[in-house]
């Protein structure tokens, strides 16, 4: 039984650090290489993470650089930056990429929000499904007989209890996103 509340922990915390690396990608005006790392290019027949086949690093506050290991993979670099819907043109100038960020718009802004709650959402769900699924795990415990059903409910509001921490954990990363989003 305490192993199905250790293992819902382990498993809500894996959906906060997923959020988290979600909230990553999302740029704020300043340049980080979290904002690439994520694409994937064609690199001998596989698809490899960016930041496997090339160095990403800031240039100043509005522009990234990219130096890949091989001089082959510019085109395929700026074409992955081109096609990832962050909104970026690269520009190459020798065997670096540089990639300048524009400057935020309100309008982008609020777009942004709106994929961050959207975001957020979706990790809320995820924190949901695993209590129900613990909470199921119970339920079945009780149905065996192997517990009684005041231990059931006792269970049942430890696991609503671990939720609601970690929603409102969500909930706080949301709004600092949101905040360092909407700050000019």
């Amino acid at each position: 039984m305490h192993k199905v509340i250790q293992e819902t922990e382990v498993r809500m915390q894996k959906s906060i650090e997923s959020f988290k690396q979600e909230m990553a990608k999302l740029r704020t005006g300043r340049a980080h290489p979290s904002l690439l790392e994520h694409l994937r290019i064609d690199y001998y027949g596989n698809e490899t993470p960016l930041s496997q086949v090339a160095n990403i690093t800031v240039g100043d506050a509005r522009t990234l650089v990219i130096t890949p290991w091989e001089k082959r993979l510019i085109p395929v670099i700026e074409k992955a930056v081109q096609i990832s819907g962050l909104g970026l043109n690269p520009a190459t100038s020798g065997e670096i990429i540089r990639v300048p960020l524009p400057v935020l718009t309100e309008e982008r802004r609020r777009d942004l929000t709106k994929i961050v709650r959207n975001e957020a959402e979706t990790a809320r769900v995820s924190v949901r499904n695993l209590r129900r699924d613990a909470n199921n795990s119970f339920k079945e415990l009780l149905k065996k007989k192997e517990i009684a059903e005041d231990e059931e409910r006792r269970l049942t509001d430890s696991i609503q209890k671990i939720t609601d921490k970690y929603i409102a954990e969500i909930d706080q990363l949301m709004a600092a996103k949101e905040k360092d989003l909407m700050a000019i």
